[in-house]
């Protein structure tokens, strides 16, 4: 019963990996331009991940350091939780930077701040978002970038949003760097 039920969490994963695949791959790209643009014209990337710091804390880490190949570090910030963050957002966003977000409940005070905060300092905003209906509350301009993972279960939104942000991590580095 117990290995029944790891697999059917591996098989659902996987069955919504493979169902979003093509949408997510097209949704992406917009996303890496946005973030090419911002650092190629001297901008930084600020990570606000309400709810789920390490998501933020990995994806910063692999544009200081590297994803899976070596370049020079890119410029990018963790943002803290709460007002914090916004605080962070309001202190150190300029224009040209681009925010990114990554929140499975996209429709909550906190993701609405910091978009807010970001469209009142002229930065771009990626939002890695969940079910369909929450996401589109969030106030996004028109230049933004939204990434919708449409999944009811927190834990897959989450599984799926690691896994956009590696794939974001490669393409910035492909777009960036070329082929190795």
């Amino acid at each position: 019963m117990l290995e029944a039920r790891i697999q059917q969490h591996l098989f659902e994963s996987a069955d919504l990996t493979y169902q979003v695949a093509d949408s997510l791959a097209a949704a992406l790209v917009p996303a890496v331009l946005t973030l090419t643009g911002s650092l190629t014209a001297g901008g930084k990337v600020l990570v606000a991940a309400p709810g789920e710091d390490a998501l933020a804390r990995l994806f910063c880490a692999a544009l200081l350091s590297g994803f899976e190949r070596e370049r020079p570090p890119l410029a990018a910030l963790v943002l803290e939780q709460g007002a914090a963050g916004l605080a962070q957002l309001r202190a150190l966003g300029q224009p040209g930077d681009t925010l990114l977000i990554s929140a499975p409940q996209a429709a909550t005070p906190e993701v609405s701040a910091l978009i807010a905060g970001a469209q009142a300092h002229d930065l771009q905003v990626v939002l890695l978002a969940g079910a369909t209906g929450e996401a589109e509350s969030a106030p996004l301009g028109e230049t933004d970038v939204r990434i919708t993972i449409p999944h009811p279960r927190t834990a897959r939104v989450r599984e799926l949003h690691l896994l956009a942000l590696h794939a974001l991590c490669d393409a910035i580095d492909l777009h960036l760097m070329g082929l190795e």
